[in-house]
């Protein structure tokens, strides 16, 4: 089942790290993109939202309890722009599927052990 699928998160994020070495021990080909060294444009961030909605904005991370009202007034493609770290990772497109998190609903969609 394996194959090439790609990976878009945080360098340091634990939970990123981790989804990528369990994917890679499964013996899938991996491709990371660091949203935050390597910032997406706004071309990408669209496609994303659309691939994902609203989710793709993690509302229970450190980030956007940091942020202040008018920073969460702000649309999808806004809020993640100017904070990448505000994106729930890791975000995983394989083909057809696209996937939010690392979640055992993620892990048995991917074959790996969850």
């Amino acid at each position: 089942m394996a194959g090439t699928l790609q990976i878009y998160g945080l360098a340091h994020c634990s939970t990123c790290q981790k989804a990528q070495a369990e994917l890679e021990a499964a013996g899938w080909q991996v491709s990371f993109r660091d949203v935050a060294k390597a910032p997406l444009d706004e071309a990408d961030w669209q496609r994303m939202i659309a691939e994902f909605g609203d989710k793709l904005v993690n509302r229970a991370s450190l980030t956007w309890r940091g942020m202040s009202e008018a920073e969460r007034a702000g649309s999808p493609l806004q809020m993640l722009s100017a904070k990448p770290s505000l994106m729930k990772r890791p975000a995983i497109i394989e083909g057809d599927k696209r996937l939010l998190g690392w979640t055992a609903n993620v892990k048995r969609a991917l074959g790996v052990a969850a």
